[in-house]
């Protein structure tokens, strides 16, 4: 490759297609493929490069609990309740794109975050904007926000992603002012055919108790529940046990 033809690729920030050429010009082989596949070779490297850097942008801007989560490394035990061909069907994230939710339940520890964040990498790899939450941190937030000016922005960050993650939902009864603000996201999400994940301890038919007003609880829940594909997961709880030694006796 010439001085000036490298030169104008790093200026055009082509460097995949850069390193690729240089790739084909220190193998002999290459020499023996016509033109259009080498180059063919050459503009699929920039094409993937930049494909894979927007994945690795959507995954650093979803804010993923468990960013490295993969649909592939699901664990299928059988005390999970967890059904392999369950999670396939929607493996190819149609359901985001339709606009469909999803709700997880189950006992903490049994790996609600872990589905949630898989599914979250799975629709950046599918190139959506995906954005995480817990939910009593946000709505914390929120309040917050009503006083510094932050609320506004807060509000359209939650509406704007393809899938918007809202994880350990239920922890406590919320109040009017969070009920208000959480059927205003679910509503607008619902009239833009948005999609909601949600993880909770709490099974659905107790949600209702999470709200101080059953009026907007029911608008919110018809919203969510109605189009939701549902996981219940099962079995002991997945973290690790940390085993406490005594402490060292010095005097001996």
């Amino acid at each position: 490759m010439n001085f000036q033809t490298n030169e104008q690729l790093s200026k055009m920030k082509l460097h995949a297609m850069k390193l690729e050429y240089k790739r084909q010009q220190e193998l002999p082989a290459m020499a023996d493929l016509d033109f259009d596949e080498r180059f063919s070779m050459i503009v699929n490297a920039q094409y993937n490069a930049r494909n894979n850097a927007k994945v690795q942008r959507l995954i650093k801007a979803a804010g993923l609990r468990e960013p490295t989560a993969y649909l592939a490394n699901i664990d299928y035990d059988t005390a999970r309740k967890l059904k392999r061909t369950d999670v396939a069907r929607l493996s190819d994230c149609e359901w985001i794109s339709n606009g469909a939710n999803l709700i997880i339940t189950g006992a903490t520890g049994v790996g609600k975050t872990y589905l949630l964040s898989a599914f979250g990498r799975e629709a950046c790899m599918k190139g959506l904007s995906v954005k995480s939450y817990r939910v009593p941190r946000l709505l914390t937030n929120l309040s917050i926000g009503r006083g510094d000016g932050s609320y506004n922005k807060l509000m359209q960050d939650m509406i704007k992603p393809a899938l918007l993650i809202l994880d350990d939902f239920g922890l406590k009864q919320l109040d009017l002012a969070a009920t208000q603000d959480l059927l205003e996201v679910v509503e607008e999400r619902h009239h833009a055919k948005r999609s909601i994940a949600i993880s909770a301890q709490l099974p659905v038919k107790e949600w209702p108790s999470i709200f101080k007003d059953r009026t907007i609880a029911d608008a919110i829940l018809d919203r969510l529940v109605r189009n939701a594909y549902r996981f219940d997961l099962k079995g002991p709880s997945r973290r690790p046990t940390v085993e406490h030694q005594p402490p060292a006796d010095d005097s001996k």
